[in-house]
């Protein structure tokens, strides 16, 4: 076995999606006939399957769930056509895809980079529409959220998340990974116009651990718990101190950092 990239150029990608309408990034083996879902990682292979005219394997930086909306998704992938300039595949491929799924640019980049395990942080927003009702438009990426909670209360909680953490309060029924903590580096909120927003940065996240983190926030400064009420469920680590797991609707991949970009 070897470790070595692929051959052919290596091409990096920043990517958009409104995640309503797909199950997800990961692809679904089989195609719709046969039962499989309409996934951004599927949709963006068979495009460059069209192109190139055989199956081209994309890497994405990380899987959001269904539902998950992405400013900020990179992937990457090698391929043997070397006679146009990156920056093409972005109209060349935006042609073929359906307007829920645009690239925003295409860089080629040094060949083993992997936009997996190539990142250093993944930020996340979730935005809440607080206090008024919710234009009908907003409710595809945004939740309703019919009071307005304390945010310096909410920002109390979030300072106790810093640093590395054991996340087993947060993680999901059926999450699969073999350790439970995480570094985070960034978890706080603040409002934008009329929405609050909240935005958590870390080396990587648990299935559903944005979600469950949000819902926890807020459940605890619903019921007016003081901090060191978290300190005390976090020490713990069951799930059922935890609050809900939102909906993925309010949630956006943001950005990736790279420790080379």
């Amino acid at each position: 076995m070897t470790n070595e990239p692929p051959g052919g150029r290596n091409i990096r990608f920043l990517i958009a999606y409104d995640g309503t309408d797909f199950s997800g990034w990961q692809r679904q083996d089989g195609s719709p006939l046969s039962g499989a879902r309409r996934t951004v990682q599927g949709v963006l292979e068979t495009a460059l399957e069209t192109m190139h005219g055989h199956r081209v394997p994309l890497t994405g930086s990380g899987r959001t769930d269904a539902g998950v909306h992405a400013a900020g998704q990179v992937a990457n992938f090698h391929t043997s056509i070397g006679r146009i300039p990156a920056g093409r595949f972005v109209p060349a491929l935006n042609g073929l895809l359906p307007q829920d799924l645009r690239i925003l640019e295409a860089r080629e980049t040094r060949r083993d980079f992997h936009a997996r395990f190539d990142a250093r942080s993944r930020t996340y927003r979730y935005h809440l529409i607080c206090g008024r009702p919710a234009l009908p438009h907003e409710l595809r990426y945004a939740l309703q959220l019919r009071r307005r909670p304390r945010i310096d209360r909410l920002n109390d909680y979030g300072r106790l998340l810093l640093g590395e953490q054991d996340c087993s309060l947060f993680a999901a029924f059926g999450d699969s990974s073999e350790s439970r903590f995480r570094y985070i580096s960034r978890c706080h909120f603040f409002v934008r116009a009329d929405t609050l927003v909240f935005e958590i940065s870390a080396n990587a996240f648990l299935w559903k651990m944005v979600r469950s983190i949000l819902g926890t926030l807020l459940f605890f400064e619903e019921r007016d718990l003081e901090p060191r009420a978290l300190l005390k469920a976090l020490e713990n680590g069951e799930r059922r101190l935890a609050g809900p797991t939102l909906p993925g609707r309010g949630l956006f991949l943001w950005n990736i950092e790279y420790y080379q970009d």
